[in-house]
């Protein structure tokens, strides 16, 4: 992909607008922690209404943050007139998400001019080692008057 002219703070405020219209990022009550091109951070702290059985973070709400930051990383380095979508995602549990407080990090790995790979990785009260971690391909749409980004 090549590079394209769009400020820093113009992308910023281009993806903080974008999640805040997202009303499942809102629901989980995902705060946006960090955005640099190409990489987004996603918070979100424990809340009984999305644990399963034994009290974990359900592996749904944990697959929901990566695909979001993931995504979000995507759309962090596509031109202002694309809108991302996922393709596909395959998403690793390697431990219980045991924590107050998760952090969902999306990287960009590879960015074409229409498909993003992404890895993804999530760590509970700023452990280091991660509980999930997610490959997520990306999508870039363009002339789409259905979507916003």
């Amino acid at each position: 992909m090549t590079p394209h002219p769009e400020p820093a703070e113009a992308m910023l405020a281009r993806v903080r607008a974008s999640i805040e219209r997202q009303g499942m990022m809102a629901t989980l009550g995902v705060e946006l922690a960090a955005v640099e091109r190409g990489r987004v951070q996603l918070a979100l702290r424990h809340d009984d209404r999305f644990t399963q059985q034994h009290g974990f973070l359900h592996a749904g709400a944990v697959a929901s943050v990566l695909d979001s930051a993931c995504g979000y990383a995507a759309y962090s380095v596509m031109p202002p007139d694309a809108q991302v979508l996922t393709v596909t995602y395959t998403i690793n549990l390697l431990a219980p998400a045991a924590g107050r407080r998760f952090t969902m990090t999306g990287q960009v790995i590879r960015a074409g001019r229409t498909l993003v790979v992404c890895r993804g990785e999530a760590l509970a009260d700023g452990d280091e080692r991660p509980f999930a971690v997610m490959q997520a391909t990306m999508t870039a749409l363009y002339n789409r008057a259905d979507l916003s980004g």
